[in-house]
């Protein structure tokens, strides 16, 4: 398996590594990755390699087969062969934004406490649907209260509980359509305040600010109505 240098440390934005080979799909694959792949809502990481008298741009990030991750070039030429030691380097801005964003829907999820029924993270926006009957009454309301938990600038940290924990606790997944990964035995969880003030708590692998204040002010666009019960509500960074 890849190691997954992004969930013990997001704010990795280059780091060595050595090319284990290729996917049939001509992905390369890498023994350690800082990009994230495409996955929960969002988007695969961007950036590029070098190695000695190379650079190669690196379009996005997928997963692969036996729990690689495999780096999708956006020219197929010249890539790097087995073996060859190279540098990673992430856009790190999208990363950045991606992570703000990512974190602010964990948010979003608390002030408006409904079932999840999807989601999706981008650099600029991201959004949540929730089953939601009905509207919100007063959406300023809800902008209000959103940015002032941001305000906060609560520590946003992981943790694992092993499968079964998991089970045994259901209560922990808002998703309704995208159930947090399971089979490797843990699952990881993202704790937003502290244990004895505790704010958020669910699985999600995905890459999250250190603290909420990073996130920055927060707008809410309008709500979509998305079928006979769901409700897309959108957020963009300011």
């Amino acid at each position: 398996m890849t190691e997954l240098l992004y969930l013990s440390d997001p704010y990795l934005a280059d780091a060595e590594a050595m090319v284990l080979g290729h996917s049939a799909e001509g992905a390369i694959i890498l023994d350690r990755s800082i990009f994230y792949p495409t996955g929960g809502g969002q988007p695969g990481d961007s950036g590029w390699l070098t190695w000695p008298g190379a650079r190669l741009a690196i379009a996005t990030a997928v997963k692969a087969e036996g729990g690689h991750v495999g780096l999708v070039a956006a020219d197929l030429a010249g890539m790097p062969p087995e073996g060859t030691v190279v540098r990673q380097h992430l856009d790190w801005d999208r990363r950045h934004r991606h992570m703000r964003v990512h974190t602010a829907l964990h948010l979003l999820s608390v002030v408006i406490p409904l079932p999840v029924t999807g989601g999706q993270i981008g650099a600029e926006r991201g959004r949540l649907d929730f089953d939601m009957p009905d509207p919100p009454a007063d959406l300023m309301k809800i902008e209000t209260a959103l940015n002032t938990l941001i305000d906060r600038d609560l520590p946003v940290t992981a943790d694992w509980i092993t499968d079964a924990e998991l089970a045994a606790n259901p209560g922990l997944v808002k998703t309704m359509s995208v159930r947090p990964p399971v089979g490797q035995g843990r699952v990881r969880l993202i704790r937003i305040g502290t244990a004895g003030d505790q704010i958020d708590l669910q699985p999600c692998g995905g890459t999250h600010v250190a603290r909420t204040a990073e996130i920055g002010r927060i707008e809410i666009g309008k709500i979509e109505k998305k079928g006979r019960q769901n409700r897309r509500v959108s957020i963009t960074l300011a």
